[in-house]
């Protein structure tokens, strides 16, 4: 599993989506000079729709404003997600003016770099290589799927963890069938109570299924009560933690899993 995800985190981080509305001069200038520098380059407008359609094909996004800035609000809006949720790099070029637009919407925080327009091509593609070099030292670390309904949660859990593991987040039970179907994961941190698809039923899902079976689920709840605990011991989950764990606890008992699972 881990062989898989490396390989398939290598390839993926020399795929980029470059994103403008006109795909002028400088934007196809952009995409050459990534091209010659050995990137796999696509390109595609500020549509919603069409950058989605790219979700797993690419690793990092780079957004060449080259448009008024409400041209992109949507798109920026979905980088935001997707820099946190799937761990997606986003790199955003635009004037001084531009980048404190963008930054309402999507926090420096969130961006892997920004650069002021005209853009410096060597400055960028030195900054794309270390972002892909450093990327591809990630895939050595294990991967982590955290489900919960809770965005505010999803996000402490993901800010605990992102420095020792490279973690993803979904919050519903079918985003996490979804994901799971497509995306090789050492362990799953899941919510017990969600809407619509439970932890248990998502649990039971993933364990009838030749390609999920495997896969090592901790329940991570709020309910501490015998009934709910007894209710998925028959399915074996690797750990029952309540979400009252400090952060400290809860690295404790992943480093103590993930070693016992090296033995």
């Amino acid at each position: 599993m881990n062989l898989n995800m490396n390989m398939g985190g290598a390839r993926d981080n020399n795929r980029i989506l470059v994103i403008s509305v006109r795909q002028a001069f400088i934007s196809k200038a952009l995409q050459k000079n990534l091209k010659d520098a050995g990137y796999e380059v696509y390109a595609t407008g500020a549509d919603v729709e069409s950058i989605s359609s790219y979700s797993d094909t690419v690793n990092i996004y780079i957004l060449y404003m080259d448009d008024d800035v409400e041209d992109f609000m949507k798109a920026l809006v979905y980088l935001k997600d997707v820099s946190i949720e799937e761990d997606k790099m986003v790199i955003v070029i635009g004037t001084p003016v531009e980048l404190e637009l963008v930054s309402i919407v999507l926090p420096r925080e969130n961006l892997a770099a920004c650069f002021e327009r005209p853009v410096d091509m060597r400055l960028l593609l030195e900054k794309v290589r270390m972002l892909t070099d450093l990327r591809a030292m990630e895939n050595f670390k294990k991967s982590i799927l955290v489900v919960d309904d809770d965005v505010t949660y999803l996000r402490m859990i993901h800010s605990w963890l992102k420095d020792t593991y490279r973690v993803s987040i979904v919050n519903s039970g079918m985003q996490a069938l979804t994901w799971l179907a497509r995306n090789p994961v050492d362990l799953v941190l899941l919510d017990y109570e969600m809407p619509v698809t439970s932890g248990p039923s998502v649990l039971e899902m993933l364990k009838s299924e030749d390609v999920t079976r495997e896969i090592p689920v901790m329940f991570l709840t709020g309910k501490s009560d015998r009934a709910s605990i007894s209710k998925v011991v028959g399915l074996k989950p690797e750990r029952y933690l309540l979400k009252t764990i400090s952060r400290e606890e809860l690295l404790d008992e992943l480093e103590q899993f993930f070693n016992d699972e090296a033995w």
